[in-house]
């Protein structure tokens, strides 16, 4: 069979070229002004047709002979194929029905072999089968730095993964910033059949340094020249993104594209879609040296082993430095001498059809890369204006990209099934530990909670501080979720110290906090605070998993563990401080106590003083905090002792006990099988206690409890009996274990009074 598709494919050919050929040739010398249209040539072509610097009339005619040649192959092919309906298409691509492409080659967006799929039913044998296997793993590089952008190429990577049905391989350039933040989401984020590998960027500043650049996104910018020397050796092909990319396809789309490259092709690139290199943008634009419009590189197909071969460090390098001389400095960084290189070698471009990059800046051309929703394939918000750009679509563009901003990360977690993948031990011991435990247990709910893994956020927005060099410095610790978020400028206006909080927000609700924090003045103007946003899943607010994440982010030697809806005194931050000097803390070990207040009105005229907050204590505007309802929370403080106190006194823990204490950073974390409401604190001081931490209450401190609608675990705390009865479970597990690990010392809390 096979050899029958040759031998018709041959007599086609011999025949389509015998009636071509002749009239090609009278077309041709009738006519004065014939145009050669570029062509992928093969290496030995090139090469000649660049030296001489033009081609002759007999090379443009076997050149437009090969043309006509090339698109007969096509056409044949098509033709050898029965129509395909629309089900034929989704169920061999993949796809959503929404990819039909009409446009002409010449804007560079008609590709007809790459929308080609495997013909359904009693085909032809001579069918194309498909290029990427369904188990290929695609690999893609990406430069992040910072936090901005480390936030921004997670969208990139949900739009990636939403569309995805190949493993993945994502080859992260990083700062040490991002790659604390992309490791600890990707770890926690736990998707099947995505890897994940980091490469310092620190280490490469040194081989693009020596460039002058004049980019917003400075000499990260430059680092995509490097690849080849960066990326393992054994690595062939990489699909190579900017941040502010949008993927509206499967990506294996454009890792298909990689088996159409000829010759000596190793970059694949869509054409600007500004007139940026045509210079004529204003008045004495001088734009570096480019092949016409020149090419965009926020999307780049590298045929890595091609280009080592290529010797592509020397190639870049010497064009570099011979623009330098006149340029000065680049402009757009790397996109620059990418262009300044293939003016030079044309030949190591394949030309990408301009729907793989749509550019969406104030002066694009992007329009001409779509007539229908279905053409989009990428969208590149390549405008330092980025969604705020000016485009005639823009409102259709900025809601798909909002799309994937607010969709939720835990949906993307799919398996791929038939294809092998790399062992992940931490995801099976997971579900090893998750199979022990017994469904039919009425309290399984609660034990569930606490082996799950929540996709974590580190600093989403930009964290700037450096502890003071004293070993004093103290951290405000905190958690809440979006109905609390009101109270966070009053608590920058009470604490100037560092602040780690963890907020527990789904996908939508952060983007809310975004929008919020950029639009206030106090939160912006702080750069001592790091939000960690822990996505929300399950039913249960894992309110000591979030302690445990701002915990892990102190970066000063003492923390301050306290909640969102109390404020402290000002001047806390600094008494604190004085107060790690005069207790000796360095060398002890303490648990210094801050006594909580409460106010019931929702306006307070906040004390500026011990004796102003005694007076308001006297007068009923403030109470000992749960004075009406839970009162064995905070008695071991000892008010009244407190109201004459002048210096620290010690206190002796009891059962209830739940204070808000400064600790050292490696203090021991809070115990995740208590969510939602009860027991979340007491179980961690009674950790202290066990410790042998001393508990000191300071005189001169204090906080308050500022009023608020009742959580909605507080709620099902007290309607839910069930919830209650596991609760009390769970504390007796935990007093158990208690008794297991720290022996006849913890006996104590096995027979105190613990009634909750």
């Amino acid at each position: 069979m096979l050899g029958m598709c040759r031998g018709r494919r041959k007599f086609l050919a011999a025949s389509l070229a015998l009636l071509f050929i002749p009239a090609l040739t009278w077309l041709y010398l009738s006519s004065g002004n014939f145009q050669v249209k570029p062509l992928p040539l093969s290496p030995l072509d090139l090469q000649a047709s660049t030296l001489i610097g033009g081609v002759g009339e007999r090379q443009a005619l076997e050149l437009r002979v090969r043309e006509v040649e090339e698109e007969n192959r096509a056409l044949r092919r098509e033709l050898s194929q029965p129509p395909k309906s629309p089900t034929h298409i989704n169920h061999h691509h993949g796809r959503q029905g929404n990819h039909s492409h009409t446009h002409s080659t010449e804007e560079g967006t008609g590709d007809s072999e790459a929308q080609k799929g495997v013909a359904a039913g009693n085909s032809s044998d001579c069918v194309q089968q498909p290029v990427v296997d369904k188990c290929e793993t695609i690999h893609v590089a990406i430069v992040c730095a910072g936090y901005n952008a480390s936030r921004d190429v997670v969208t990139l990577v949900k739009s990636v993964l939403f569309h995805r049905r190949n493993p993945l391989h994502f080859h992260f350039i990083t700062d040490s910033i991002a790659q604390q933040i992309l490791a600890s989401l990707f770890h926690t984020w736990m998707v099947p059949a995505v890897r994940v590998d980091f490469y310092d960027a620190d280490e490469l500043k040194s081989e693009v340094s020596w460039i002058p650049n004049k980019h917003y996104s400075g000499i990260y910018g430059l680092m995509k020249l490097v690849l080849t020397k960066t990326l393992p050796s054994d690595l062939q092909r990489v699909i190579v993104l900017d941040t502010d990319i949008t993927f509206a396809t499967d990506i294996a789309e454009l890792w298909a594209v990689f088996h159409k490259f000829k010759g000596q092709q190793v970059l694949g690139l869509v054409e600007n879609q500004s007139d940026w290199y045509l210079g004529n943008l204003w008045k004495n634009h001088r734009p570096w040296p480019a092949l016409g419009r020149g090419f965009n590189t926020g999307v780049i197909l590298l045929l890595l082993d091609r280009l080592r071969k290529l010797r592509w460090e020397q190639m870049w390098r010497l064009t570099a430095e011979r623009e330098l001389m006149s340029m000065l400095s680049t402009s757009l960084a790397d996109q620059d001498i990418f262009n300044a290189v293939i003016k030079q070698n044309p030949f190591l471009v394949h030309q990408l059809p301009c729907f793989w990059n749509v550019q969406l800046s104030d002066h694009t051309r992007s329009e001409k890369c779509y007539r229908d929703v279905s053409d989009l394939k990428v969208i590149h918000w390549n405008s330092p204006k980025k969604l705020r750009v000016k485009n005639k679509h823009v409102e259709f563009f900025r809601n798909l990209y909002l799309t994937f901003l607010e969709y939720d990360g835990n949906l993307l977690r799919r398996e791929l099934f038939g294809c092998p993948s790399e062992t992940d031990h931490n995801s099976e011991n997971l579900q090893k530990t998750l199979s022990e435990l017994d469904e039919d247990d009425p309290c399984y709910e609660f034990r569930r909670e606490r082996f799950t893994v929540h996709r974590t956020h580190l600093y989403f927005l930009h964290y700037e501080y450096e502890p003071s060099a004293d070993n004093t410095d103290v951290t405000l610790v905190a958690q809440l979720s979006m109905d609390r978020l009101q109270m966070l400028e009053a608590i920058c206006k009470h604490w100037e110290g560092p602040i780690s909080l963890a907020l527990y927000l789904s996908d939508a609700e952060a983007q809310q906090f975004l929008r919020y924090a950029q639009g206030s003045e106090v939160l912006m103007s702080r750069g001592n605070v790091g939000y960690h946003i822990v996505y929300k899943e399950g039913q249960f607010y894992p309110v000591n998993l979030l302690r445990n994440v701002a915990m892990r982010q102190v970066n000063t030697p003492y923390m301050f563990l306290s909640d969102i809806d109390f404020l402290p005194m000002y001047g806390l931050y600094e008494y604190l401080r004085k107060s790690v000097v005069q207790l000796d803390m360095a060398n002890t070990k303490k648990a210094l106590v801050v006594p909580a207040f409460e106010t019931l009105r929702y306006r307070l005229s906040f004390p500026k003083s011990k004796a102003e907050l005694l007076s308001q204590l006297d007068m009923g505007t403030l109470f000992t905090f749960r004075y009406h309802v839970w009162t064995k929370g905070h008695a071991p403080t000892n008010f009244a002792k407190w109201r004459t106190a002048t210096t620290p006194y010690r206190v002796q823990w009891e059962a209830d006990f739940e204070p808000y204490v400064m600790v050292k950073k490696d203090s021991p974390e809070y115990d995740r099988r208590f969510v939602g409401f009860g027991w979340n604190k007491v179980a961690h001081i009674m950790e202290l206690d066990a410790q042998e931490y001393e508990f000191v209450v300071l005189p001169n401190a204090y906080m308050i409890h500022m009023p608020h609608a009742p959580s909605f675990d507080i709620t099902k705390f007290r309607s839910n009996k069930q919830y209650r009865v596991c609760l009390k479970t769970l504390k007796e597990e935990f007093q158990q274990n208690m008794s297991r690990r720290y022996g006849f010392a913890a006996l104590k809390y096995m027979t105190a009074d613990n009634n909750s």
